[in-house]
């Protein structure tokens, strides 16, 4: 049905190599997930409770059956990348995250909150990330890492800059309004670029990856190997790659839902709070394209231990933070967490996992950590109603990255290459 209705675009005589034109339109398109991430959201949770009567950890409960029931629908959507390809699944993706997001400006009760964020965080934070991030990866091999890093540099820190554009709009236009405008924002920016922009793969050019030429044997093996699913399961690396990833997705998404309200508690103003994204954006920027250049030149484990080490000091940190610098070292310790792991983590599957099958693996993994991501604010919406403090939720996380980094110094990497597999075609 779905090729029925969106054709795929046919291959076309060689050009000048559109790679980098994926990059740009990818980076623009993870930039639009924001609505759906937690950053994004996060300026919506005071005002909300405020009309609608509802309790933070009511909210914190309808955030999290959202964000879970949205996670389950992710390897249906990498096994959807790998069948029909990414443009035709983005435009299907954009126009479910549209009407999901104009549907939340109508909401009156706990049932139609919890029923948009389910979208929301299905089609935003999942679906049209994972396939924004999937076609990059499909379009590079030696410069991959470059490549993915510039797209979720670009991407993580549009997200990190929306609650500091989306604070303003809220105080002019009311909540309501803004989810409206955000809607049409998705249909009007999302949709035509999917549709105009996108292409699969470099076959559908007559290209190969990076630009190669025609007669490069390596770039050939590379555009055609991959493991499954099932063996990309069964390998441990693949675990310790994503608890990482799930770990980053789960404490900096409950330090973001509850910052304005954390920062609040220890001093700062609410504009102050959410200014706080602005470090964030930076250190993010930064770092995310850091970790995606040296992806390209440096064993994985080095950089999970860096991302997971970064995370241990932004939760520390967050247990004594004040207005001030320690305030915008806070903020650039979260966003450098978050942005190391969005840097490496779609170009490290694909080196290890290759590319013929990259959109199921990811999809698991997706769904995990969107999964994950769900349990952060309830976790610390619950310790600080126990225990009126946002802290022993900061210093009990600290144990997970530390178990992390143990297992990644352990764990070997798979020997999983283009040589060494051959699986056959889906």
């Amino acid at each position: 049905m779905l090729t029925t209705l969106l054709p795929r675009a046919r291959p076309r005589a060689a050009t000048p190599f559109y790679g980098w034109h994926i990059v740009v339109w990818s980076a623009v398109l993870v930039a639009a997930t924001a609505p759906g991430q937690t950053a994004a959201v996060s300026v919506f949770i005071d005002p909300m409770i405020a009309e609608l009567g509802i309790s933070r950890s009511a909210v914190s409960t309808a955030y999290l059956v959202g964000t879970l029931a949205g996670a389950t629908a992710m390897p249906f959507v990498g096994r959807a990348l790998d069948r029909f390809g990414a443009r035709r699944v983005m435009v299907v993706i954009a126009m479910v995250f549209a009407v999901a997001l104009a549907a939340l400006s109508t909401v009156d009760s706990i049932i139609g909150l919890t029923s948009g964020f389910v979208i929301i965080r299905m089609a935003g934070q999942g679906a049209l990330n994972l396939a924004a991030t999937t076609v990059v990866a499909l379009w590079f091999h030696r410069r991959r890492g470059t490549a993915i890093g510039i797209v979720s540099a670009i991407g993580a820190s549009a997200i990190c800059l929306a609650p500091v554009l989306l604070e303003r709009l809220i105080a002019h236009w009311g909540w309501r309004t803004t989810w409206l405008a955000e809607g049409i924002a998705i249909a009007v920016i999302v949709i035509p670029i999917a549709w105009f922009a996108i292409r699969d793969r470099p076959a559908d050019l007559g290209q190969r990856p990076d630009g190669a030429s025609h007669d490069d044997a390596a770039a050939a093996a590379a555009a055609d190997w991959g493991v499954t699913r099932k063996v990309a399961l069964r390998t441990p690396f693949f675990w310790v790659l994503t608890t990482m990833v799930a770990s980053i997705w789960m404490l900096v998404t409950g330090i973001n839902f509850h910052q304005i309200s954390l920062l609040t508690a220890r001093g700062l103003s609410t504009a102050e709070a959410a200014g706080n994204f602005i470090p964030q954006t930076v250190a993010s920027l930064v770092a995310t394209f850091a970790a995606g250049n040296l992806t390209d030149r440096l064993p994985a484990k080095h950089l999970i231990v860096a991302s997971m080490a970064t995370l241990i000091g932004a939760l520390a940190l967050g247990t004594v933070v004040s207005s001030g610098a320690i305030a915008i070292v806070f903020g650039a310790l979260i966003g450098a967490a978050g942005g190391a792991v969005r840097g490496f983590e779609a170009a490290t599957f694909a080196r290890h996992f290759g590319t013929r099958h990259i959109g199921a693996i990811r999809g698991v993994v997706t769904s995990i950590s969107v999964g994950a991501s769900a349990f952060g604010p309830l976790l610390f919406a619950t310790l600080y109603g126990a225990t009126g403090s946002y802290s022993p939720a900061l210093l009990g996380a600290i144990l997970l990255p530390v178990l992390v980094i143990g297992a990644a110094l352990i764990t070997r990497p798979p020997a999983h290459s283009a040589a060494s597999v051959a699986t056959p075609a889906p």
